[in-house]
C-alpha cells in the first residue's frame, strides 16, 4: 500500500473509534452511573475497569457519559463555528476594502483576547449551562478559518475560469455558488475536524473553572474538578483515566484532522 491508502484505512479506523466511543456514552443508561455507596472508593478492577468515586458511582460509565457529552459540544460548536468562518472570510474577501478592513479588525479582536476568558465571559453572559457554553464555544473558534478562507476566496478571483464567467454575462450569485464555494468544502472539513481538539479542550476546562456544564452532568472537566477534593487521599484513579480518555480522544481527532488534510491534499500526501 501507498502512503495515501494507509492514511485512508489510518482514517476510517480512528473515526470508528470516535463513533464507538460516542454510541457507547449514549448507550449507558442512568442505574449505570446511579449512586451506590456499597462499591465506594474502589480501586480499578476487571469489575470496574476504571475504579469508583466516592459516592461509589462507576467512573467508567461516567467517563464514557461525559466523552460523549464532550464529543457532542464539541462537534455542534466546531460546526457552528466553522460556518461561521466560511461566511465571514467569503464576505470579507469578496467586499469593500472599508468592510473588509473592519472584520480584519473584528479578527484581530477576537484573536488578542484569551479563548478560555472569552468563554467564560460569553457563557456566563449567556446563563451558563449547554447553551451559554456551546455559544461561548462557537463565536470563539472561527478566526483561524476564516482568514485561511479569505485568503483563498482572494485567490480564486483572479482565475482565469472566473474572468470567463463574468465576461459570460454570469452573475456574483453563480460565481459565489459554481465557482468559489465548491473550493472551499475541503477547507470547511479539515478546518471543522481540526477545531473540534480546541472546543472539547475549551469544553473541559470552562466546566472544570466551573462556567460550563451543570455539575450533575457527568461531563469529563467536572469528573476531573470533583476528583481534586480526593487526590491527597491516594484516590489517583479519579483524575487519571478520566484526563487519560480525554487526551486520548483529542489526540485522536487531532490525527484524524491531519490525515483528512493529506487526503485532500494530494501534495502534502506524497511529501
Amino acid at each position: 500500500m501507498n502512503r495515501r491508502q494507509k492514511l485512508l484505512i489510518l482514517t476510517i479506523i480512528i473515526t470508528l473509534i470516535l463513533v464507538s466511543t460516542y454510541l457507547a456514552g449514549i448507550c449507558i443508561s442512568e442505574e449505570a452511573i446511579a449512586v451506590d455507596f456499597t462499591n465506594a472508593k474502589l480501586k480499578p478492577s476487571l469489575h470496574h475497569l476504571f475504579g469508583t468515586d466516592w459516592l461509589g458511582r462507576d467512573l467508567f460509565a461516567r467517563t464514557m457519559k461525559g466523552l460523549s457529552i464532550s464529543i457532542t459540544v464539541g462537534v455542534v460548536a466546531s460546526a457552528i463555528s466553522a460556518i461561521i468562518a466560511v461566511l465571514i472570510g467569503i464576505a470579507s474577501a469578496a467586499s469593500s476594502k472599508v468592510i473588509d478592513s473592519i472584520i480584519n479588525w473584528v479578527i484581530d479582536l477576537v484573536m488578542g483576547v484569551p479563548h478560555l476568558i472569552l468563554i467564560i465571559l460569553i457563557s456566563f453572559a449567556c446563563g451558563r449551562g449547554l447553551k451559554g457554553l456551546l455559544i461561548g464555544i462557537a463565536v470563539t473558534h472561527w478566526t483561524s478559518l476564516a482568514r485561511l478562507i479569505r485568503a483563498e476566496v482572494l485567490g480564486l478571483r483572479t482565475e482565469h475560469y472566473i474572468a470567463v464567467s463574468r465576461k459570460l454575462g454570469k452573475s456574483n450569485g453563480f460565481i459565489l455558488i459554481h465557482h468559489i464555494l465548491p473550493h472551499m468544502i475541503p477547507q470547511f472539513i479539515v478546518g471543522l475536524v481540526l477545531m473540534f481538539p480546541h472546543a472539547i479542550l475549551h469544553e473541559a476546562s470552562v466546566s472544570f473553572l466551573g462556567y460550563g456544564l451543570s455539575p450533575e452532568q457527568p461531563a469529563i472537566g467536572i469528573i476531573l474538578s470533583e476528583s481534586m477534593k480526593y487526590l491527597s487521599s491516594g484516590m489517583w484513579w479519579l483524575a487519571f483515566f478520566p484526563g487519560l480518555t480525554l487526551v486520548s480522544i483529542v489526540f485522536l481527532f487531532d490525527r484524524l484532522g491531519d490525515n483528512l488534510k493529506s487526503l485532500i491534499d494530494p501534495y502534502s500526501a506524497q511529501e
